[in-house]
């Protein structure tokens, strides 16, 4: 490609010095993290109008796969209804529309329509748009929900009476959970404090003032508001990234006190539902990967606890659900979820059962207490998303509705496998491939390698109908499953975190190593691309390992570790020191220093990249990319594109319209495609 038209941005630099623990870190960008300074806001745009410039042969080729991806986008489509009290419940897209119409139906699928609420009215006149909490009284009659208009998840609640259309309540500032009680004119809601955990949870009725009911004092601790299924209970629940604790309030009387009903306990984890007589929680007091225990209102000391299932050290259980007359275990074995219905009145459980070796699965909605089935999401890398309704007395499963990819997709033609790649402490790495089976990609291929790797969170291994567009032009798509995630339960998690989080890194190089050296690809067309934590993931793998990799992608990548870290005002700051460390402790400060991926920037040769943040991102702030990209500019030795494109109107997740965040796509596949030399510019 050309060389662009505009001058490669250098960031000034403006020493402020660092001292951790007796070692001087310089931070010449530390300037950058003034949002309103003038010189800020000139150099994001300078990196944007070079990037720019640098990607414009591009624009055909980003403008191809754009038309490619739109076209498989069924524009005009609708969501399975579910049944809440009287009313059916679904959400449909319109063609040319950005966002997502929220409409339901009295009595019966047959009833009129009435649109309840439609995202793209309020986002009239442009700009982000993102829709936070949604919740509708029992009676039907009242609607609370909340909406972020800049990307810094700041969420305004309202509520609206939807037989007169008028807004009763709000708006509320800083809004998380939102939960009704019995009465159909009270509701509690959490809100935020300045480094935006959620630490209060109010208690507003219709016509009042809102009164405090809840304050967590602990800064590692967030608050939670949530209805029981059994609609009995309100729960207010307090979790860090290691503890729990659960109130609960009843819902026919919102004004009383919270009870405590399970008290946090170092390193105990809960999960609470009810079962009508009696609750069940999810509990990891036994073993890491917890187990499921029954117990009576009158008596939650933990020495009289019933044990539902015990805890396995090859099984997850990530979650639970109570029925009137079943309730379920999602749980996590190998990587897969499995989904187990136990019988509230005696029989055995059951497992649903799956085609594939490797897909995703996950509840749909089930508000209902008293359903016969459960409603399930399922997809795999070749099978489009799939909503089914299991029903519990037959153990039968009942395809409601597939996802239509207009264009004539053939799924044969497509391929999805599993298999580990042993790692140097002879741990094995799961790692999952797509690619097209017919006809057969020729290897050496050019390929995509992905993955994430904390918060003992699983990377998602679902159907993609834009990355189609990758594997039709032969490009292979990986995902390696490191630790960190929780792809093999929270031992997984622990193995990559804290002081082992140098594992993901190295769990990910390694994969990356084993596909060249099986010839599946070749350095030269292997790129990498992470987001958030996973930017992390692919810019620290990067410093390891520079020669291996043609191009990374980091999207929003947390890379600026050690600074962050230090700053508690910061959103998740202290609430994250259970997941990464605290600099201010030596040890672990030892930890953050061995990979952070700004600090180790060093004089060498460099993949390509391309660099994604947005101006308004409250987890990973901007300045994080920003810095990185300069200090970078002024270290690399080689001649590869460093590209930082900043989106000045939007935050965490990039454009909140469903065209915009396409076209975003249609741009990283373009410059990885040319970087993988699978398009050349043809001047």
């Amino acid at each position: 490609m050309s060389a662009p038209s505009v001058t490669i941005p250098r960031a000034p630099r403006r020493p402020h010095p660092l001292l951790f623990h007796g070692e001087r870190l310089g931070d010449d960008y530390f300037w950058l993290r003034d949002r309103e300074d003038p010189a800020v806001r000139a150099y994001l745009e300078a990196e944007n109008s070079y990037a720019e410039a640098e990607l414009a042969p591009l624009g055909p080729l980003a403008e191809q796969l754009y038309q490619e991806m739109l076209g498989r986008i069924k524009q005009t489509d609708v969501t399975v209804p579910y049944r809440e009290g009287n009313h059916w419940y679904y959400a449909r897209t319109e063609a040319g529309k950005q966002y997502a119409i929220y409409c339901r139906k009295q009595g019966s699928l047959s009833a009129p329509e009435q649109v309840f609420l439609d995202l793209n009215q309020l986002a009239e006149g442009g700009g982000y748009l993102a829709l936070g909490a949604l919740a509708i009284s029992d009676d039907g009659r009242l609607l609370a929900y909340s909406t972020d208009r800049t990307g810094y998840r700041e969420y305004t609640l309202v509520v609206q009476d939807l037989e007169t259309g008028s807004l009763v309540a709000g708006p509320l500032e800083k809004c998380g959970s939102v939960a009704w009680a019995e009465d159909n004119r009270t509701f509690l809601y959490t809100v935020e404090d300045s480094a935006k955990r959620f630490y209060q949870i109010w208690r507003h009725e219709l016509g009042r003032a809102s009164e405090l009911v809840f304050e967590e004092k602990d800064e590692r601790f967030r608050l939670h508001v949530d209805r029981t299924r059994s609609r009995r209970f309100l729960l207010l629940q307090s979790d860090s990234h290691t503890t729990s604790e659960i109130h609960v309030l009843a819902a026919e009387d919102p004004t009383g006190s919270p009870r405590l009903l399970i008290p946090r306990v170092a390193e105990r984890e809960l999960e609470a539902d009810h079962l009508g007589a009696g609750w069940l929680l999810r509990v990891n007091d036994r073993g890491p990967n917890f187990r499921v225990v029954g117990f009576t209102a009158d008596d939650p000391d933990s020495a009289h606890w019933v044990e539902l299932l015990p805890h396995r050290d090859d099984v997850m259980v990530e979650a639970i659900d109570a029925f009137a007359n079943h309730w379920i275990a999602w749980e996590r074995s190998l990587g897969l979820v499995g989904i187990r219905v136990q019988p509230r009145r005696g029989g055995a459980a059951r497992y649903v059962s799956f085609p594939e070796p490797v897909y995703e699965v996950g509840s749909g909605p089930n508000p209902e207490w008293e359903s016969t089935a459960l409603r399930y999401e399922y997809e795999s890398p070749v099978t489009p998303p799939s909503v089914y309704d299991y029903e519990v007395s037959s153990g039968t499963s009942t395809l409601l509705k597939q996802r239509e990819i207009p264009g004539g997709f053939d799924a044969s033609r497509y391929g999805c496998e599993r298999r580990t790649v042993a790692v140097a402490d002879g741990t094995a790495i799961p790692v999952s491939l797509v690619f097209r089976r017919a006809p057969p990609v020729a290897r050496p291929a050019p390929l995509l390698l992905t993955g994430y790797g904390a918060y003992g969170l699983s990377f998602p291994v679902g159907f993609s109908s834009n990355r189609l567009s990758l594997l039709d032009r032969g490009v292979v798509v990986a995902i390696a499953h490191v630790r960190g995630g929780g792809e093999l339960g929270k031992r997984w998690h622990d193995a990559g975190r804290m002081a082992c989080k140098r594992n993901s890194f190295s769990d990910f190089s390694s994969v990356a190593e084993a596909l060249v050296r099986e010839a599946t690809t070749e350095p030269d067309r292997l790129a990498i691309e992470g987001g958030s934590a996973g930017g992390l993931l692919v810019t620290a793998a990067a410093n390891l390992r520079p020669d291996l990799f043609a191009a990374v992608v980091a999207q929003v990548p947390f890379v600026d570790v050690i600074n962050t870290m230090s700053d508690p005002s910061l959103p998740l700051t202290v609430g994250e020191y259970e997941e990464w460390g605290n600099p201010g402790l030596a040890e672990q400060y030892a930890w953050l220093r061995e990979y952070c991926p700004y600090t180790n920037l060093s004089a060498r040769a460099y993949p390509a990249m391309l660099v994604r943040t947005s101006l308004h991102d409250s987890q990973v702030m901007f300045w994080e990319p920003a810095k990185y990209v300069a200090r970078l500019r002024t270290l690399k030795t080689d001649a590869n594109p460093l590209l930082l494109l900043t989106n000045m109107g939007a935050g965490h997740g990039g454009a909140s319209g469903r065209y915009d965040r396409l076209r975003e796509i249609a741009l990283d596949y373009a410059f990885l495609l040319w970087r993988l030399g699978v398009w050349q510019h043809a001047g």
